[in-house]
């Protein structure tokens, strides 16, 4: 055979050889002996070149998916910006602001806004300079990818906003809302949940001389927000009065624009760390739990609070108070009506019904209540009312009042108004020097005045009932009766709260004679005294007064005073009866 020459381009199989792909120059020659091979192999400049033309394909991908990249962003930002805008226009049906947008490619799609701001049809806050929106949002960001921008509406699954602001307007101009959500346009972003932190929620006030309520929310997550549907919700946040902690989470929805009362909402609640000294003249930290249902202009509250350290700046004790209520709420006003709460002070239960709505004159809120206390221990009370300790008496209280708390920069001693009819049974004096002169006057009453002499501690059991008024800090009496054996007292008179005015007059009955009350030859002079004070079926029948401090008390007759009260001719027991006839005291309030 001829020597010839050959060029190789696929894999060959040369005398049992595998030869790789290449280009590969070679002699083939032939012998008697066999195949004789020289090859000459150019692998190092072939290689070369081919790694240049690989590196050259990848760089000239990277550059398409570059420009690929920068196309979409430069094609995003004022789609996206559009889509924002007209969503938003469309769900709220007025002017809508949106001061930057920028779109990142660098991990996905990512978008993040700030300066947006929707507004109403009025300024919401007119103790602001200029408009403000109803809705602010410093920050906002979220991921879509390229595909979603071709479908409309574009689902995004989570926006995070930090530093909204809510602006509710003044109660007279909320039925802008009406006209929000109309479909007067397409929705063309769909938002499935918002997380957003330093949230302010402004309640505003048409009034100028009432600033607006600010509630401080931490965070704030929404999920499966959309028209026709209801949005879950959870959200931590400030309250401002009484200052606290609140955790709620529920449902809202769907928003009812023609009847925004009629917006349904459920959910639950805790507030925690609630410092009532917030609000003037009371004191402690209140804790609550509860559950709520309904819709937002009637809002069925029903829960349980505990104050271990309730107070009043009137006398600065705390004394345990815990309450289980079930109440209406005005979610858009915050009017609360109480029907009722079961409260318990100290040892002491009792009943209210009433309500709670904002003030028409005042700044602040309103309470106006009918107490119901059928059984509970007098000392309770005095705690709370009264800084001496112990208080000045204990005993078995029953208590009907109408209860009148208007908003107002003074204390709540000064403020609080009461009116109504009290009877307390088994009344035992604290100082041992009053309820001494109570055990010695028993015992003259009933023609026993060696016995009142006799250093022996008696502990006469009295009982009390009455008509009073609280207003501006004191306690006016109009009819105080005090009963003990031998002895009945109708007294009127004021007492301030803070101890410092005492003052009572009126007349005591009793059922010995004057000569009969007194032992020893002091009885003879008194003999001729009895028939001008022996009237009215009693043995004797004296004008008195009781007159001095909380702590200076003083005990005396009072030919002087010119105004008496009734001749005592009504008895405890019928005052009794009137208590627990179920005649409301505030029927008359």
């Amino acid at each position: 055979m001829r020597p010839g020459i050959f060029r190789v381009q696929r894999m060959t199989i040369l005398n049992g050889c595998l030869i790789q792909p290449c280009i590969l120059g070679a002699h083939l020659l032939t012998g008697p002996k066999g195949w004789q091979i020289s090859v000459t192999l150019r692998f190092a400049g072939l290689l070369r070149s081919r790694a240049r033309m690989v590196l050259a394909a990848v760089l000239m991908l990277c550059l398409a998916f570059a420009v690929a990249l920068e196309l979409i962003a430069r094609h995003a930002e004022p789609l996206l910006r559009s889509r924002v805008i007209e969503t938003l226009s469309t769900r709220f049906q007025s002017q809508v602001d949106l001061a930057g947008l920028e779109v990142s490619v660098i991990r996905g799609l990512e978008v993040s806004g700030r300066g947006l701001k929707i507004y109403g049809k009025n300024d919401p806050n007119i103790h602001r300079e200029g408009v403000q929106p109803l809705i602010e949002v410093d920050e906002f960001r979220f991921r879509t990818t390229a595909l979603a921008l071709l479908w409309s509406p574009m689902r995004i699954g989570v926006v995070y906003m930090k530093g909204l602001t809510l602006n509710l307007p003044p109660k007279g101009e909320r039925q802008q809302f009406s006209g929000m959500g109309k479909k007067q346009g397409k929705i063309k972003i769909v938002v499935d949940d918002f997380k957003a932190e330093k949230v302010m929620l402004v309640i505003n006030t048409s009034r100028p001389d009432k600033l607006p309520l600010e509630f401080d929310i931490h965070n704030l997550d929404m999920k499966d927000v959309g028209p026709g549907r209801p949005m879950q919700f959870r959200a931590t946040l400030v309250n401002p009065k009484p200052l606290g902690d609140i955790a709620s989470e529920g449902e809202f929805g769907p928003f009812n624009p023609d009847e925004p009362h009629d917006t349904p909402v459920r959910g639950q609640y805790t507030f925690s760390n609630a410092d009532l000294g917030t609000l003037k003249g009371i004191g402690g930290i209140l804790s609550s739990t509860g559950k709520y249902g309904g819709t937002l202009g009637h809002i069925v509250v029903d829960g349980q609070t505990d104050t271990p350290d309730f107070r009043l700046d009137v006398s600065g004790r705390g004394v345990p108070l815990k309450t289980t209520f079930h109440a209406i709420v005005d979610g858009t006003s915050g009017d609360t009506f109480l029907q009722p709460v079961h409260a318990t002070l100290n040892t002491t239960s009792f009943t209210a019904q009433g309500k709670v709505v904002r003030s028409t004159e005042l700044k602040g809120r309103h309470i106006e209540l009918d107490v119901d206390l059928p059984a509970g221990r007098i000392e309770d009370l005095l705690r709370l009312a009264m800084k001496k300790d112990p208080p000045i008496m204990t005993g078995e209280v029953q208590l009907r009042t109408a209860l009148d708390l208007p908003p107002g920069e003074p204390d709540v001693a000064d403020r609080l108004f009461l009116k109504g009819r009290f009877q307390v049974a088994g009344v035992h004096f604290s100082s041992e020097a009053v309820q001494g002169k109570v055990d010695s006057l028993s015992l003259r009453s009933q023609g026993k005045p060696d016995e009142a002499t006799d250093n022996v501690p008696d502990n006469v059991h009295s009982r009390m009932s009455g008509d009073f008024t609280l207003k501006n800090g004191s306690l006016n009496l109009p009819n105080l009766i005090f009963a003990m054996p031998g002895t009945r007292v109708a007294l009127a008179g004021d007492y301030r709260l803070d101890g410092n005015q005492f003052e009572f007059h009126g007349r005591a009955r009793f059922d010995a004679k004057l000569s009969r009350m007194v032992g020893g030859w002091k009885s003879i002079f008194l003999k001729p005294a009895d028939p001008f004070f022996s009237k009215n079926g009693a043995g004797a029948d004296v004008p008195i007064k009781i007159t001095g401090t909380k702590s200076d008390v003083h005990f005396g007759l009072d030919f002087g005073h010119k105004d008496k009260p009734d001749n005592g001719k009504s008895s405890s027991e019928s005052e009794a009866r009137q208590l627990n006839s179920g005649t409301s005291p505030a029927a008359s309030h």
